[in-house]
């Protein structure tokens, strides 16, 4: 037997098959040559790979291979399964543990926040939306400082994750692109983002309601900036205002699952930020400086 599956709450979230005598050559992207080996696709990426003999792993990593053996293959399939669906293996009790651990340290802050501003079910829900877009939650003072500062302003879960978020900036950022490179980014053009902040002003909080036709040139233009910085080995990033941020990741989540979508609010003030295109409403976006 060489298929494997992955359960979250009795349901498959992943699968694959590995071979026990055989390593796994991924192509990265580019190769110098051939590899004798059983055709696949990496399971965690879907990058184009082979199930090769063990003797072919010196050839294979000459060619430009990542050569894995299976137990890492699984490792880092369960790795990212984990990584996708930690925002719904969240729930109160895991959250009311946290606060327990965090009052050990801070049990003013704790205990000023929940349920004296905040219902615990708030707490829970905003940290599953930093969870599905991939933000760590292991500064817990940060953020629950954020939730002290705002409570008192909003009660609304999707409110109360943008004033995190911009609390988290520093981390989410160095999370994207290191501690001191600069932070290129995808924005709209004025009119643009303008006229989705409207769109925004009628919707409920964290979503949007725009014209299918613009969506779909949105995503024509997206997707092609997507592939070219990820080409240059660069993460891709959308900045936009943090009015429209949520409902900007939320629209395209599963049809770019690679575009980061940022709010201003979310850049520190020390950190050097260049444009690489401005999307506008009837334009293919335009290289700028």
């Amino acid at each position: 037997p060489t298929h494997y599956r992955i359960l979250v709450m009795g349901v498959t979230a992943g699968e694959g098959d590995v071979y026990p005598d055989r390593l796994l050559a991924i192509n990265p992207g580019q190769v110098y040559g051939e590899v004798q080996g059983i055709p696949t696709k990496d399971p965690t990426f879907g990058l184009d790979a082979l199930w090769i003999d063990a003797s072919e792993r010196d050839h294979a990593q000459a060619m430009g291979y990542t050569v894995v053996d299976p137990s890492t293959v699984i490792a880092t399939h369960l790795s990212q399964i984990i990584q996708d669906y930690a925002w719904q293996l969240l729930g109160p009790d895991e959250v009311q543990t946290l606060l327990e651990r965090m009052k050990q340290h801070s049990p003013k802050l704790v205990e000023s926040l929940v349920p004296d501003k905040l219902p615990l079910a708030t707490v829970v829900k905003v940290l599953q939306n930093l969870l599905r877009e991939k933000v760590p939650i292991r500064d817990m003072r940060t953020i629950l400082q954020a939730l002290n500062e705002y409570a008192d302003k909003t009660q609304d879960p999707e409110e109360l994750t943008m004033h995190v978020r911009a609390a988290l900036g520093r981390a989410i950022v160095e999370e994207l692109v290191g501690p001191n490179a600069p932070v290129h980014v995808i924005t709209l053009e004025p009119a643009l983002e303008q006229l989705l902040i409207q769109a925004a002003q009628n919707a409920p909080a964290g979503q949007i309601s725009i014209d299918p036709g613009l969506a779909e040139r949105l995503y024509s233009v997206l997707s092609e900036q997507v592939q070219k910085l990820e080409a240059e080995g660069k993460p891709a990033i959308l900045l936009v205002a943090p009015q429209i941020r949520a409902a900007l990741a939320k629209l395209f989540r599963y049809s770019l699952p690679n575009l980061h979508v940022l709010a201003y609010t979310e850049i520190p003030e020390n950190r050097q930020i260049q444009v690489v295109t401005a999307v506008g409403q009837g334009s293919d976006g335009g290289e700028t400086t």
